[in-house]
């Protein structure tokens, strides 16, 4: 409870003014609650957080699992493959990959690589009749060091054979309007390269005529169109290979009837879900028949359905096969005379499914837990359990329960990591898995800790179970508050389980489940609210033998009920001992020893899922309270048998003579046979009549058979079968062989062949050679041997109709020696050797692929982004079929040099993550094939989401306000990682570093402010400051505490506020001011801070209006003579332009004239004398620019008084730390360099804003200008941004953008230079010399104004060009604080940037001119259109003309 209570005082209700804390803190409150208590030793967390104490170390599951599995891949010889895999996991895991169970060696494999994404790229696949090393099943393996491993689900790489024609097509005949086929039987590997050709043209498919999936082809209401010579072709990779010519005729209808007769029947299939299944049927008659289709007696709409085809001929197409659709079908032929029909049966497999997959789960050592895993599939799947790639073996402590789960008892740290559930059966496999993580019990907090428990004892003893009891410890007598945990463990064995207690002081347990006759090892431990204490000394108990248990199980009974399953019975077993609970069934295949095991319910089990014709054992233990039984003898027992699942091997054929050939078989594995093997089926034809088959039984294990009666000179076809009880498995492919023409002789070897050739490629040499002379010899085939150097290397044998070969994966530029022999039976003929020299390796260079198109970044998160493009050299579908990968490559503009990162993808997307939050990314895309590639895409660009601030505001220091003991000014800069745009600070300040942080005085500051102002402080007392930042996402962490110390208060140092206080009185209440008042900072109290007399206020009232009457009169008597010079100057100007446009065509005055753009806007400069006199300090000085407010050189108490007053009635009431620090913040302009003569005097331009005469403040801004030197100077390393920007609320109440304010801020008058002074007022620029030079301008004027001092009359003008409007540039990063506060906005200060010129010394260097920024949009169009911008062309002439006046004028001002 005082737990509870110290969580609920740290809560905040929504009204508080502080801060509450954090979410996370919320979310540990429960764990807090928990300290001391273990988790109990049956269960475990599954999923969720860790159950342990706040105090402890909070580990997390780590997300790793598979992206992409590798699937089951069909490719040609010589093509390249590429297995999909990718894993996620933080790291990046280390992938690797097993063939057959094995692992790959890519590092010294070239031909097989590892793709930067895990992904296994096989190039030049090889495959040949006794050389399959690419062919099997392949497994990815994703490994992370100190997490763990995990596979992948196992793909299936079939490589397809040499192309072999079972069946080519065969001349026939076809009435118009009927059906006719056209067979071509490939290997089924080879079935998806099979096309057709009529007439040596490529034949189009369509509605009527079609392939099915066998290769056939059926040609539905046949016109003559259709006649012609047909063909077949396999194209796999290598030289396309063409079946025989068949000639199909079609005949005119011979108007009677034809009966029906099935050109093809329906035969039954095996599919699996997802795929198509095309049931063939095609009949042919007259008149031509219509085909419909049932299923289990139910007629099928062919017409409505959306997956069922009815294609030519009649063929049944189902796509997208589910369970469902297995069953039986019947195609039914009517054409009104006659029906006819035929049947066939379609089987559905499902691959494996989860229907409840393995669950995270945390546990401490010692614990059991539960793996979870329900799977689907037909057939049944088996399910093996993985941790970390291993097969986990079951064991006393790894147990299968529930048919499919994984218990783990008593756990150690070494039973960490991921276990997968792997299902598979004959259609597929499927893996899930889930992350084990043992956590570290919560570490002792500070307090006592109970000492050991005493007298520990087994106060009951059994065969199965053990009960403890024992006292309490003797640091605690009472003990009501402590909880125990006993730990026990099998005399001999590493592993410990944990039994709890089930409430606080009970001081025993029954520990369950035991083994009888076994040495347990008990110690027991008790634990308080500060963790666990001692353990008591080993406690060393044996069981009892068994006595209560049951007996085993009478009349146990297996028998077989189909060639998967088995059904065994038994009855209950007679000395039973108690009531029996349940029965384990153990059965176990024979010649293996593991053992599985079920628990049922009843007296009988069906098990299902068994290999077929296999022999099992099975054995029955009951169960009762005490525990297991003896069990009872074991019961064998073999599955039905079933036909072979599989074809003989290794067929092969032997010509005796003209009239006999020899077939020499093997038969099929063991694994296939499916039952005891009765004989084999021999079916052989004649090659030229297919239709024509001979059938011969083999009986007993006999694994050759002579065939004899045959024709001189041709070629049959066989094929064998093996056969069981239950029937006829499959056949073998088609083999061929030819008899001879005569009678040979073989009792002597074959001769030399006549000749041998030999053409040499790159990485092949083409054998091609002739027969021996001598014909009446037998030649059973040719043995080609080959190698460098020596032609013993490697030998192939062909057979004996083979002319030519082809010997490939050759080196090239290496010289081979090849040798030909004959060969019979007898043995191998004379050799003939030739030798060559393979080709040089050339490259050609591949032309570039094309790049991909629409390439788009979506945004995911604060650093996550998907790309997604498209490929215009893929088909419409986009589906890709090659060895194609992508790469994806990305990078960020900030800071300029970031590189590029790269990420290949096998998709047309691709995820990218770690990204920095708010930050905008570019990325690109590109292609590659082989060893083509595209050049990269267009850049596509995102910007990450925002994040909360990651750092601290930085650099925070706090200095005193000089003259303000008890004001201090707080500055910092933005923090290093913002994620976003800053919307505000919050300053925390305290004089106790160690308060609740709810303790601490907050003061909010808007987002684009870096420095405030605290007022009121208690002197010499230390106060704590932090801040905090935070954006549009939240909160960002608290800086470092700052010290600072308040300065002591002496008599020396008072400032007129602490004075003014003073004269108040002791105990006297000062009059209510409100918040907006400043004590007055004239310095009219006495130095030493003593009360002043009525009589000397009034003196001091009497002197103050008096030199502000002067004042006033000093500046009325200065602004009139700047008037009269001016109005000089106006009439000279007026006057020149009288002389040039004396037909005063254009309107407005002289300076509303226009010259074309390639001139400078003299009608926008201003002409002015530059007085010489000898000022030391030039206008241009080299004064840096101060960075903060520490920088600006103080000044006295009276000057002080005057600045402010002008800067508020130029800023309205905007406080006065804005102010004195809002130069140090201000972000500098870009700057330009101008080059300039060596020849004095040298103009120098620079920016100043001057402000319209309707502004009836605009004379008091000129005092707090910054001077020319301020304005022009930076520095390269300055941290500021380049711009200004102003808030919202700027924008919406002002009409004037704080674009047009001064690019840096207010400066000291004493650093101040006037337009119209050379010397500097002692006491600050006043403002009616810079009063009587603005007043030359027009009112409404609003564009720059150039104060020009020329020598030479094209290089004394400044051009301010006018950039395009548009909204100022931002930078989220750093904000600025805008320069008008929000009570000044009512006074429409309206001010523009001209540019004045002065004097510098004799030599000077290129000066930095500070550009104007650009105005706001509606100012741009209104300057515009007060100015007269269009001109006709007769007019450039006079404006020529005005030009050379005005340079007239210019000279003669000069030299007046």
């Amino acid at each position: 409870m005082a737990a509870e209570r110290e969580a609920g005082r740290l809560l905040c209700t929504s009204s508080s003014r502080r801060c509450c804390p954090p979410p996370p803190l919320l979310l540990l409150l429960p764990l807090l609650l928990l300290l001391g208590r273990p988790a109990s030793g049956a269960a475990a967390t599954k999923s969720g957080s860790p159950p342990q104490s706040a105090g402890a170390s909070v580990r997390t599951f780590t997300p790793f699992y598979f992206l992409v599995e590798p699937v089951d891949t069909l490719s040609v010889r010589g093509s390249s493959v590429i297995l999909n895999c990718s894993a996620y996991s933080e790291p990046s895991p280390n992938i690797e990959w097993k063939k057959d169970g094995t692992f790959l060696n890519l590092e010294s494999d070239d031909r097989r690589q590892l793709l930067p994404d895990g992904s296994l790229f096989i190039s030049n696949v090889v495959h040949s009749k006794h050389n399959k090393p690419d062919e099997g099943f392949y497994q990815c393996v994703a490994t992370v060091d100190n997490l763990g491993t995990i596979v992948s689900r196992t793909a299936k790489l079939t490589v397809a054979g040499l192309p072999r024609f079972t069946s080519q097509p065969e001349p026939s005949s076809v009435y118009v309007g009927n059906s006719a086929i056209l067979n071509c039987e490939v290997n089924a590997d080879l079935v998806p390269f099979v096309r057709w050709e009529q007439n040596r043209q490529p034949l189009l498919l369509d509605d009527r005529i079609v392939k099915l999936p066998s290769g056939t082809l059926v040609i539905s209401n046949a016109t003559e169109g259709d006649g012609g010579l047909y063909r077949c072709i396999v194209e796999s990779g290598g030289p396309p290979k063409f079946s025989d010519e068949a000639e199909l005729k079609v005949l005119q209808d011979p108007e009677e009837i034809v009966d029906l007769v099935f050109l093809m029947r329906p035969s039954s299939m095996m599919k699996v879900t997802g795929q198509s299944a095309v049931l063939p049927c095609v009949v042919s008659g007259l008149p031509a028949p219509v085909v419909r289709w049932m299923k289990n007696e139910e007629v099928l709409d062919t017409e409505s359905s959306g997956r069922l085809v009815l294609l030519a001929g009649g063929c049944l197409e189902i796509s997208d096969v589910t369970e469902d659709d297995a069953g039986t079908y019947f195609c039914i032929a009517d054409n009104g005379n006659k029906t006819v029909e035929a049947q066939a049966e379609l089987t559905v497999q499902v691959p494996p499914g989860f229907l409840k997959q393995p669950a995270n789960i945390y546990a401490h050592e010692s614990m059991d837990i539960v793996f979870e895993c329900e799977v689907t599939g037909k057939p049944t799947p088996t399910v093996k359990w993985v941790k970390n790639g291993d097969v986990v073996i079951p064991s006393d402590y790894f147990k299968i329960v529930k048919e499919h789960n994984l218990q783990v008892l008593g756990l150690v740290k070494s039973d960490e990591g991921f276990y997968q559930c792997i299902a598979e059966n004959d259609v597929g496999n499927a893996q899930a898995g889930a992350q084990l993580i043992i956590l570290e019990h919560a570490p002792a907090t500070t307090g006592p800790l109970p000492s050991a428990p005493r007298d520990v004892v087994a106060s009951l003893v059994s065969t199965r179970f053990i009960k403890l009891t024992w006292r309490t410890p003797a640091s605690d007598p009472h003990g009501d508050n402590l909880t125990y945990s006993v730990f026990y463990t099998k005399e001999g064995v590493a592993r410990e389980r944990v039994e709890n207690t089930s409430q606080p002081g009970e001081m025993q347990v029954t520990i369950q489940n035991l083994m009888p006759a076994t040495v347990y090892i008990f110690k027991v431990m008790a634990q308080n609210k500060h963790g666990s204490g001692e353990s008591s000394a080993p406690l060393r108990v044996e069981t009892q033998p068994e006595v209560q248990l049951p007996g085993p199980a009478p009349n146990i009974r297996a028998y077989a009920t189909s060639p998967t399953s088995i059904t065994v019975t038994w009855e209950t077993p007679l000395s039973g001992n108690g009531e029996i609970q349940n029965y384990k069934l153990y059965y176990m295949e024979k010649g293996t020893d593991k053992e599985q095991d079920i628990d049922v319910s009843s007296h009988s089990y069906t098990i299902n899922g068994l290999k077929k014709y296999t022999e099992y054992s099975f054995r029955v233990v009951a169960y009762n309270k005490h525990g297991p039984g003896v069990s009872t003898q074991d019961v064998a027992v073999r599955t039905l048998s079933d036909v072979p699942s599989a074809a003989p091997q290794n067929l092969s054929l032997e010509v005796r003579n003209s009239k006999s050939i020899v077939i020499h078989w093997q038969p099929p594995s063991s694994t296939t046979q499916n039952g005891q093997i009765t004989g084999y089926k021999i079916r052989y034809r004649k090659a030229s009549r297919k239709s024509d088959v001979t059938e011969t039984l083999v009986t007993g294990t006999q694994l050759s058979q002579l065939i004899e009666g045959l024709d001189r000179g041709t070629e049959y076809n066989f094929r064998v079968a093996a056969l069981t009880v239950n029937g006829t498995g499959p056949a073998t492919d088609w083999l061929s062989a030819e008899t001879f023409e005569s009678d040979l002789d073989e009792t002597r070897v074959p001769e030399v062949p006549s000749s041998l050739h030999v053409r040499p490629l790159v990485t092949s040499i083409v054998v091609s050679w002739t027969p021996p002379e001598n014909q009446n010899i037998v030649v059973r085939g040719y043995a080609i041997g080959y190698g460098i150097g020596s032609p013993h290397a490697q030998t192939i044998k062909v057979d004996y109709k083979q002319r030519y070969y082809t010997i490939e994966n050759l080196d090239p530029s290496s010289h081979y020696v090849i040798t030909l022999k004959a060969f019979n039976n007898v043995g191998e003929g004379i050799p003939l050797y030739e030798s060559a020299v393979t080709r040089p390796h050339t490259v050609p260079d591949p032309t570039p692929m094309m790049p991909p198109v629409g390439v788009q970044a979506s945004i995911l998160s604060h650093d996550t982004i998907r790309i997604t493009w498209a490929d215009n050299s893929l088909p419409k579908h986009q589906k890709i079929t090659d060895s194609r990968y992508y790469t994806v490559r990305w990078k960020t503009n900030i800071p300029a040099n970031t590189k590029y990162k790269n990420a290949n993808a096998t998709t047309l997307s691709y995820l990218v993550t770690g990204l920095k939050p708010n930050t905008l990314y570019e990325f690109s895309v590109m292609v590659t094939k082989g060893r083509r590639s595209s050049t990269w895409s267009m850049t596509a660009h995102g910007a990450t989401f925002e994040l909360v601030p990651t750092s601290p505001p930085k650099d925070v220091t706090v200095v005193s306000k000089e003259g303000k003991p008890r004001t201090i000014i707080v500055n910092w800069q933005p923090p290093s990682e913002a994620n976003g745009k800053i919307t505000g600070y919050i300053i925390y300040y305290s004089t106790d570093v160690n308060a609740e942080i709810h303790d601490w005085v907050i003061e909010p500051v808007v987002g684009n402010r870096l420095t405030h102002q605290i007022q009121e402080l208690t002197l010499d007392t230390p106060y704590y400051f932090k801040i905090q930042a935070r954006n549009s996402k939240g909160m960002g962490p608290m800086s470092e505490a700052v010290q600072f110390r308040t300065p002591k208060a002496d008599s020396s140092d008072k400032m007129p506020n602490d004075q003014a206080l003073g004269s108040a009185g002791k105990g006297s209440r000062l009059p209510d001011l409100g918040s907006d008042y400043k004590p007055p900072m004239s310095g009219s109290n006495s130095p030493h801070g003593s009360p002043t007399s009525p009589l000397d206020s009034n003196m001091l009232l009497v002197i103050i209006v008096s030199v502000g009457v002067i004042t006033i009169v000093v500046v009325v008597v200065i602004a009139v003579f700047c008037t009269r010079r001016t109005t000089s100057h106006q009439k000279k100007k007026r006057a020149a332009c009288k002389s040039v446009n004396g037909s005063h065509k254009y309107k407005g005055n002289c300076k509303d004239v226009k010259p074309p753009d390639l001139w400078i806007h003299h009608e926008r400069l201003e002409l002015k004398p530059i007085d010489k006199s000898p000022d030391p300090n030039p206008v241009m000085t080299d004064t840096p620019i101060p960075r903060n407010s520490q920088d600006i050189t103080p000044v006295d108490n009276s000057m002080d008084s005057n600045i402010h007053q002008r800067r508020n009635s130029y800023r309205g009431h905007e406080s006065e730390d804005s102010m004195s620090t809002l130069a140090g913040r201000r972000g500098m302009r870009p700057k330009m360099m101008m080059p300039f003569d060596s020849q004095p005097p040298q103009p120098v331009i620079s920016a100043h804003p001057i402000h319209s005469l309707d502004n009836p403040h605009h004379h008091f801004h000129s005092s707090s200008l910054a001077s020319p030197a301020r304005s022009h100077l930076y520095h390269p390393s300055s941290p500021w941004p380049i711009g200004t920007s102003m808030s919202l609320s700027d924008r919406a109440n002002s009409t004037e953008s704080v674009r047009n304010t001064p690019s840096t801020d207010t400066m000291p008058a004493s650093s101040s230079q006037t337009c119209c002074t050379d010397h500097q007022d002692p006491e600050g620029a006043t403002s009616s010399s810079y009063l009587a030079s603005s007043q030359e301008e027009d009112s409404g004027q609003s564009l720059p104004t150039a104060h020009v001092r020329p020598s030479h009359p094209l290089k004394s003008f400044a051009v301010p060009a006018i950039p395009p409007p548009g909204p100022p540039l931002y930078d989220p990063a750093l904000p600025s604080t805008p320069l008008l506060s929000q009570q000044a906005l009512n006074h429409h200060i309206h001010s523009v940037k001209t540019a004045s010129i002065g004097t510098l010394g004799r030599s000077r260097p290129p000066m930095p001119v500070v550009v104007p920024s650009a105005p706001e949009v509606q100012e741009t169009t209104r300057m515009l259109e007060d100015s007269e911008s269009s001109y006709e062309p007769d007019e450039l002439t006079k404006e020529m003309a005005h030009l050379e006046g005005l340079m007239k004028d210019l000279n003669a001002i000069t030299t007046a």
